[in-house]
C-alpha cells in the first residue's frame, strides 16, 4: 500500500473537512463525522488517538478498504492515575479546598471542609478490567486499599486483585466503598450505571468514571448525588461533551468535573507518535497493524 503526502493530526471538524480529501493517514480521536467519507477520496489508514473507536462506522470503512487502528494502551498510566486522583480529591475535598482558596478562607478546624475521608482499608471495585484496570488496582493496593476487579468473566486474580465476572457485578456493588468505571462503551455497557444499579451501591460510597460516559445515567447519578446517598463523584467523561451549562452536576458540591481529559499527557502525544509510526511501518510492509480494528 502506497501512503501519500498528506498525514496531519485533526483538532476540529471543520478544519478536518476542509483539508480530509488530501488525505491519505488520518490521526484523530472524538473529531469525526462519518459523512467525511464522501469528500475523501484518497483516505486509507486511520490511526484513532484514543482507546475507543466507536465513533466510526466500521462497515463503511470495511467497504472503502481503509484500515482503522485504536491507541490501546498509550494511555494507561495516564488514565489509571487519574482516576486515582479523582477518587484522593474527593476523598481528600480538596474541590472543596481550592474553592475556599479561591476565597481566602480559612475553614475552621473539625469543620465540614476539613473531616476528610482516608482509602486505607477501603474496598476499590474496579468496572473494567484491563490494562488501566490492572495499573489502577496496583496504585490503590498501595495505598492500603482492597481491590476486586469486573470484566466479561471472572478469571484468577491479577495485579493483586480478585477478578469476578459482570454476572457477579450486583452483588459486589453493596461491598464496595468505591467504584471506578474503566470500560469501554458497548451494547452491553452502555446504561451499566442506570438507576437501579446505583442504587445497589453502599450508601456513602464514592463513583469515579474515566471509562464513556454513557455508561451511566447521568439523570439518574445526579439525583443519587442530591439526595445524598453517594459521598460524590469524580467524572471525567459525560453522555452529551461538552457538559451542558445547565446539567446539575456543575453544581453538586460533591462532585469534580474534568473535561475528558484523563489520557492527555505529553508522553500520551508521544506515544501515539510512535504508535503511528510503527503502523505506517507495518502497512508499508503488509503486516497486521498494532491495534488493529479493521
Amino acid at each position: 500500500m502506497l501512503l501519500g503526502r498528506a498525514c496531519w493530526q485533526a483538532s476540529d471538524l471543520a478544519g478536518l473537512r476542509a483539508r480530509i480529501a488530501e488525505a491519505d493517514v488520518l490521526v484523530t480521536a472524538r473529531i469525526w463525522d462519518d459523512a467525511l467519507l464522501d469528500i475523501a477520496p484518497r483516505l486509507r489508514f486511520i490511526q484513532a488517538s484514543s482507546s475507543g473507536t466507536e465513533q466510526f462506522d466500521l462497515a463503511r470503512l470495511a467497504a472503502r478498504g481503509i484500515r482503522l487502528a485504536s491507541a490501546q494502551g498509550v494511555n494507561t498510566h495516564a488514565v489509571a492515575e487519574h482516576a486515582l486522583a479523582l477518587l484522593l480529591a474527593l476523598t481528600r475535598r480538596l474541590h472543596h479546598a481550592a474553592r475556599n482558596q479561591s476565597r481566602r478562607v480559612w475553614p475552621p478546624a473539625g469543620g465540614p471542609d476539613t473531616r476528610e475521608d482516608e482509602l486505607h482499608g477501603k474496598r476499590l471495585l474496579v468496572v473494567g478490567f484491563g490494562a488501566i484496570g490492572r495499573q489502577l488496582a496496583a496504585a490503590a493496593q498501595g495505598l492500603g486499599m482492597a481491590v476486586t476487579g469486573v470484566r466479561r468473566h471472572a478469571g484468577p486474580p491479577e495485579a493483586g486483585a480478585q477478578v469476578i465476572g459482570t454476572d457477579r457485578l450486583d452483588a459486589a456493588l453493596p461491598e464496595a466503598d468505591a467504584v471506578v468505571l474503566a470500560c469501554p462503551l458497548t451494547p452491553q455497557t452502555r446504561g451499566l450505571f442506570d438507576a437501579g444499579r446505583l442504587a445497589r451501591m453502599r450508601p456513602g460510597a464514592y463513583l469515579v468514571n474515566v471509562g464513556r460516559g454513557p455508561v451511566v445515567d447521568q439523570a439518574a447519578l445526579a439525583d443519587a448525588l442530591a439526595a445524598g446517598r453517594l459521598a460524590g463523584a469524580g467524572l471525567d467523561c459525560f453522555e452529551a461533551e461538552p457538559l451542558p451549562a445547565d446539567s446539575p452536576l456543575w453544581t453538586l458540591d460533591t462532585v469534580v468535573i474534568t473535561p475528558h481529559s484523563a489520557g492527555n499527557t505529553r508522553q500520551y502525544e508521544r506515544r501515539v507518535i510512535d504508535l503511528l509510526q510503527d503502523n505506517l511501518r507495518r502497512l508499508r510492509e503488509g503486516l497486521p497493524l498494532a491495534n488493529q480494528v479493521i
